[in-house]
């Protein structure tokens, strides 16, 4: 799994997160949380956009098996990797925008490109 970040939260809920978050980008576009969330929802969307380019079975079986939602998954497949077939990763964007007020923790913007 990419990253190290424990984004202080045990093992399996950190996942259970970060598939939820996935899912939820490709399904509305962007979303906005943590820096931290943000670096690891990145490396974890770009690999699927990365699997999704791939035309085996194999791979998507994979995609199926870490988004949460079928339709979402069917999306990922369908529209994202040929929409980014002749891109060589850089599927997503951050945006920095400030800090939180009740925890002055720094806010981020991902986006698909």
């Amino acid at each position: 799994m990419p990253g190290t970040r424990k984004l202080g939260r045990a093992t399996d809920s950190r996942n259970a997160m970060l598939r939820a978050m996935v899912t939820y980008l490709f399904e509305n576009g962007k979303i906005e949380t943590t820096v931290p969330r943000a670096k690891e929802v990145r490396a974890m969307a770009e690999k699927m956009v990365t699997l999704g380019k791939r035309d085996e079975l194999h791979a998507k079986r994979q995609i199926f098996s870490y988004i949460t939602k079928e339709d979402v998954a069917k999306k990922v497949i369908d529209e994202y990797a040929p929409k980014y077939a002749d891109r060589n990763g850089g599927y997503t964007r951050i945006y920095k925008i400030g800090v939180r007020r009740g925890d002055a923790a720094e806010m981020a913007i991902i986006e698909l490109v």
